[in-house]
């Protein structure tokens, strides 16, 4: 019964960043876990870094974010999550650090594994309303908080 199972699916996602952000085109995939939940989703994103970092720079990286430029947008969060606790949440994407991790070999500090959760619904009409109001501040020459 699909109401109490999960089952994999593909998703558009990793090629929309690649769209996007052209220089990832190429070097993202991935794949959804559709799961029987009336909203809030997770993204499970693995990648190979250029230099050597940690994810305690990931962390801080993502953190800063979070509380400047990509502020009401982009969460953070380094407690214990499930789906529901972001159920209504307004950001776009709300990192997890604590489901973050290292896939390196011994040695190596270039592969890692980053969780994101979002309510699917929720934060996409957030965003579409702060276009919105951008659009609106533009027509009436009023400086927009975009």
């Amino acid at each position: 019964v699909s109401t109490q199972s999960t089952w994999a699916s593909s998703t558009g996602a990793a090629k929309a960043v690649g769209e996007v952000l052209p220089s990832t085109k190429g070097k993202l995939t991935g794949m959804s876990f559709r799961v029987p939940t009336p909203t809030v989703s997770v993204v499970d994103l693995t990648f190979t870094t250029e230099k050597d970092t940690s994810i305690g720079e990931i962390d801080a990286a993502l953190k800063r974010a979070s509380k400047t430029y990509l502020k009401g947008i982009l969460g953070f969060t380094n407690e214990a999550n499930v789906s529901s606790d972001f159920v209504h949440d307004n950001r776009s994407s709300i990192y997890d650090s604590e489901a973050t991790m290292t896939n390196n070999l011994k040695g190596e500090k270039r592969f890692f594994k980053v969780v994101t959760w979002y309510d699917n619904e929720w934060g996409y009409s957030n965003r579409v309303v702060d276009l919105l109001r951008h659009m609106n501040a533009k027509a009436s020459g009023r400086k927009s908080h975009l």
